[in-house]
């Protein structure tokens, strides 16, 4: 029952609305088609209010039949947009029909068609603003896109003017910097002379203060005995001496400490210092006081007496490394000597001594004008130390003449060949040579016996070369006793000249044998083979018997250079004599021109 009248009602209710909703939804809508067929130049209007209408109502009938929203409100609204669409849809399908691009209303009313002509217009100007709005807008850009070139260039040109700037400045400061290290540099010149000024004057200054402590030291000397409360550097000198005498080892260090604390630049009192300390600490010792003393002071004399206290090698070194930094330091000079001398090696090579004699004679040169002076508080320690130069530079005599120590080479020529002899001016512990300039040495080897000065083997002193050995430099080399390299030395070789001097050498040495009479039982003849032997050295020989004067000429063969000791097979050695010829005189005249004694033989 209930169904039923719904089902009634709904008829009832539609019908109601159309009555109240039709009137004006009818009327709007017919409005709207007219107006959209005016306006059908602009664009299809009446399809768009169609479409758009047609589609409300659908949705309004699905939400009346879901019963999303009551019938008897959502009827109007399905009402008023089912004849839109109806009329809208209606106007389009008559344009359609009559292809009328302006509207229907407009081909039938020609009032119509004036009023979509002004519309046109209307439209023509809308789209010439909007074209000319177009325009402007892209001019706008444009314009906006300069001034964005214009204000980057503008920072750009911002930017190289803050950065010229920046340079200017860092150029102005860097000339600032340059005049101010200029500045700097002339005031570190003047500084440095000032320095140099005050520098000479102190040590003026120090000069002269060292003598008034010398002879402050040598009346101290003089009074004997210990100061009971010292103050000064010559009575801390003087206390430490007296208690060094007196054996008290204790007081004596620290009266030299005490003294070293004054800074004075005196060798002696250091080189004493370091005697005690050796003593007591050993060297070791010694190194390590001086050392610290050494980095407070600035004394060279500390510095110098420290660098005694290192071991051989270390020592030279770092002695010589001071000289070089401190050339006109003379003690350092007498120092140097004895590191060279005899009571320090025990034996000497040539290159010691010479080492020794250079040093004593740059330490004695100093003593002109009284030089040396300046560097002792106790002069009688200078003067053991000029005695001592004396004494060592007499005894090393011409040892720095280098001509004088030059080695030696004696040829001897045998029929095999040249046995050369090499006198050296030292011991050596091996001996090298060669012939000519260049190329390498060849040792000479060793004795079958042992060198007593060296202990080692004893270097072989001679070598052979063949007898067709030309003129040239022999260069000859050797180590000394501490393996130091001593050379080379070039050596002229001329074995024409070896051999005629050679020759003479042995005539003048064995003279007695030039002559023999009635020899092997050959009475009445006289031999002279000893000088057919070493004719080579012989020009001509001089005879006469029985005290005569020299008018008699032996015959002597020519010297044969290539075998000069084989007496030719024809040559006559011996001269008959009557049996009253008691004695001969003969005269050798050698070849270098010189002539021998008148030799007298007597026959037995």
């Amino acid at each position: 029952m209930t169904n039923i009248g719904a089902g009634g009602a709904a008829p009832s209710l539609i019908k109601a609305s159309l009555s109240r909703t039709g009137k004006w939804a009818g009327s709007v809508a017919f409005v709207g088609g007219a107006a959209s067929d005016i306006l059908n130049p602009l664009a299809p209007f009446a399809a768009y209010v169609a479409l758009v209408a047609s589609v409300a109502a659908l949705i309004i009938a699905i939400a009346i039949v879901l019963r999303l929203v009551l019938a008897a409100k959502a009827l109007p609204a399905l009402v008023f947009a089912t004849s839109a669409a109806a009329v809208a849809g209606g106007v389009y399908a008559v344009q359609k029909e009559t292809n009328s691009q302006n509207g229907v209303i407009a081909s039938l009313v020609p009032a119509v068609a004036g009023l979509q002509q002004s519309i046109g217009i209307v439209s023509e100007k809308v789209a010439k603003i909007e074209q000319t709005v177009t325009q402007t807008q892209k001019t706008v850009e444009e314009v906006k896109q300069s001034t964005d070139t214009v204000a980057k260039k503008t920072d750009e040109i911002a930017s190289a003017q803050q950065q010229q700037t920046q340079q200017t400045a860092q150029v102005q400061k860097t000339t600032e910097e340059v005049k101010k290290q200029t500045e700097t540099l002339a005031a570190g010149q003047a500084q440095q002379q000032a320095q140099t000024e005050k520098l000479q004057a102190t040590t003026e200054q120090i000069a002269a203060s060292i003598d008034t402590i010398a002879k402050g030291f040598a009346a101290l000397a003089a009074q004997g005995g210990a100061i009971a409360e010292p103050k000064r550097p010559d009575e801390f000198y003087h206390n430490a001496r007296v208690y060094e005498l007196s054996g008290d080892m204790l007081n004596a260090r620290r009266a030299y400490l005490a003294f070293a604390g004054f800074d004075v630049d005196a060798i002696d009192p250091y080189t004493r210092f370091a005697t005690l300390l050796r003593v007591q600490d050993g060297k070791a010792g010694a190194r390590e006081v001086f050392g610290a003393l050494a980095d407070k002071g600035k004394a060279l004399s500390i510095k110098l007496v420290h660098i005694l206290q290192f071991d051989d090698a270390q020592r030279l070194d770092k002695l010589n490394a001071f000289i070089a930094a401190n050339p006109d330091f003379a003690p350092a000079y007498f120092l140097l000597a004895q590191e060279f001398s005899e009571d320090r090696l025990g034996a000497q090579t040539l290159a010691d001594k010479r080492n020794e004699a250079k040093a004593l004679t740059r330490f004695m040169a100093y003593e002109k004008d009284g030089g040396l002076l300046k560097y002792f508080v106790d002069q009688t320690q200078l003067a053991d130390w000029l005695d001592r130069s004396r004494s060592r530079l007499a005894a090393l005599g011409d040892v720095l003449d280098p001509s004088r120590f030059v080695p030696t080479l004696t040829p001897m020529r045998s029929n095999q060949g040249w046995s050369m002899t090499i006198s050296l001016p030292e011991p050596a512990t091996a001996i090298s040579w060669r012939m000519g300039d260049s190329g390498p040495f060849t040792d000479t080897g060793f004795l079958a016996l042992n060198d007593q000065t060296t202990g080692k083997p004893m270097p072989n002193p001679s070598f052979e070369m063949p007898g067709s050995t030309v003129a040239g430099i022999i260069a000859v080399k050797y180590l000394d006793i501490r393996g130091r390299e001593t050379g080379p030395f070039d050596i002229r070789f001329d074995p024409e000249t070896a051999l005629q001097q050679g020759d003479k050498q042995i005539l003048d040495q064995f003279w007695t044998s030039w002559i023999a009479f009635d020899a092997g039982g050959n009475h009445g003849l006289v031999y002279f083979t000893q000088m057919l032997s070493y004719r080579c050295a012989i020009k001509e020989v001089h005879y006469s018997l029985n005290g005569a004067a020299l008018d008699k000429l032996l015959e002597i063969p020519p010297c044969d250079k290539k075998d000069p000791y084989a007496i030719p097979y024809d040559a006559k050695g011996y001269i008959k004599v009557a049996d009253s010829v008691t004695s001969m005189s003969v005269q050798v005249t050698y070849t270098d021109g010189t002539k021998s004694p008148v030799r007298e033989y007597k026959r037995q």
